[in-house]
């Protein structure tokens, strides 16, 4: 269930929010545009978008436990249970790759697997 409201007080994934039409001039409800055209690329636009959240979900889950799994594995045979060169190399990558936001979302990633230090 999402949090996310739209200004019209519709929830953003609601399927109402891509399909009703609003009154002549009106924006349509969940799009923030009265153009229909604009209003038909915007819900066609969010069907990927939803998509794309839905893979990353995914990745996500599945990331946190091979790296959970790492960590097990690696204190199991007497190792640490941090590699901080490890650590630095992926936020390196991230934030080479996305910025300052990279960083940040390496950091959640990094904790997902590994919990809080």
């Amino acid at each position: 269930m999402s949090d996310v409201m739209e200004q019209s007080g519709v929830p953003a994934d609601s399927d109402t929010a891509a399909k009703s039409t609003g009154a002549a001039g009106e924006p349509e409800p969940g799009t923030g545009t009265a153009e229909p055209m604009a209003a038909a690329r915007i819900a066609e636009i969010r069907v990927r978008i939803d998509e794309i959240d839905r893979t990353l979900i995914e990745l996500w889950q599945e990331r946190a436990a091979l790296s959970r799994e790492v960590g097990a594995t690696r204190m199991a045979s007497g190792g640490t249970r941090l590699v901080l060169a490890r650590e630095q190399e992926i936020l390196e990558r991230f934030r080479i790759a996305l910025g300052a936001d990279g960083t940040q979302l390496a950091l959640l990633l990094l904790r997902a697997g590994r919990g809080p230090l």
